[in-house]
């Protein structure tokens, strides 16, 4: 999978901007990015800090730009274009504040831009990776919601699964929502979508409000895009298992070879891509944010280089 997306990105070369400049992970990443000239880089912090950091560990950073957020020659105009996004919500004093961050300073890069999708999160919680993105990238038009989704890849098999990472309790609206997004997130890394809407009851075998919630929704993705192969309600073996799907629901387009799965809620999801990436060897890509207007992704407080390689990437492949 990889390799496809360095071809691709090496042929379209896209800025990725790193909100964390002085984390030694960010930095190897990005030395082996630029050294390769996949991705142009932006680094977010102090000249000095960032080009001591990666001289200590050993990187070469020249190939990157480094944007201090207080020396910003273009600041006055940043200021007043998130002003403006902002609606009254915030004072100039208190965006330039927000400004001096990182996370709001590089969505800002992203907003005007100077870099077509950003990755932050080495030392930024989700949320103040999400929330700026929210208020100034804001989500695409007919999105109410931004999910997420995982790309699950173990040798030349990979899957989709969503919403593991942001959504707590989504409503039938919002799931529909979910699966719709994570198809077309699967089929930009080369997965043709057959889309299981999980749960614990197949075509009505069980009962209770989150079969109904996983049933209605289902009924919603096919009227958003009728030409999406979905079924649901699914239980997992149903939606995997070509032996369990003949005899549950044999006249399913999707029951005993779905590749994307849609999960009720977030404690189902964020179980299950565990389960897959720790029992069953798969190697877990993402969170994956969706919806949102450019590509902002997040990254594991506990990532390695490698992983900030990966997510670099997919990120730019979104953009």
């Amino acid at each position: 999978m990889f390799t496809k997306l360095t071809e691709q990105l090496k042929a379209n070369p896209r800025t990725i901007v790193f909100t964390e400049g002085p984390d030694a992970r960010i930095l190897e990443a990005a030395s082996k990015l630029t050294a390769d000239d996949i991705l142009k880089v932006i680094l977010l912090g102090k000249e000095d800090e960032v080009k001591a950091a990666a001289k200590d560990a050993g990187f070469n950073i020249d190939k990157c730009q480094i944007i201090d957020p207080e020396t910003y020659g273009e600041m006055d105009a940043m200021v007043d274009e998130m002003v403006a996004l902002r609606k009254g919500k915030m004072t100039a004093d208190e965006v330039r504040a927000a400004l001096a961050k990182g996370n709001y300073f590089g969505t800002m890069l992203v907003k005007m831009g100077k870099a077509d999708c950003l990755l932050g999160g080495a030392t930024y919680s989700t949320a103040d990776t999400v929330r700026p993105a929210l208020q100034l990238i804001k989500t695409k038009p007919g999105n109410k919601i931004v999910s997420s989704c995982f790309i699950m890849v173990k040798g030349d098999k990979k899957l989709a699964m969503g919403d593991c990472a942001i959504n707590i309790a989504p409503n039938e609206d919002e799931l529909a929502e979910i699966a719709v997004e994570t198809a077309k997130t699967a089929k930009v890394f080369g997965i043709d979508p057959k889309v299981a809407m999980l749960s614990y009851s197949t075509y009505g075998s069980g009962k209770g409000d989150m079969v109904t919630l996983v049933a209605n929704a289902t009924k919603k993705v096919k009227e958003a895009a009728p030409d999406l192969a979905v079924d649901g309600e699914l239980q997992f073996d149903a939606a995997v298992a070509p032996e369990v799907a003949k005899v549950k629901c044999s006249d399913s387009p999707v029951a005993g070879q779905a590749n994307t799965f849609i999960f009720p809620d977030i404690n189902a999801g964020n179980i299950g891509y565990k389960i897959a990436a720790r029992l069953g060897d798969y190697e877990a890509i993402g969170p994956v944010l969706q919806g949102l207007n450019a590509p902002i992704n997040d990254l594991s407080r506990g990532c390695n280089a490698q992983e900030v390689y990966k997510m670099a990437l997919v990120t730019a492949a979104l953009s």
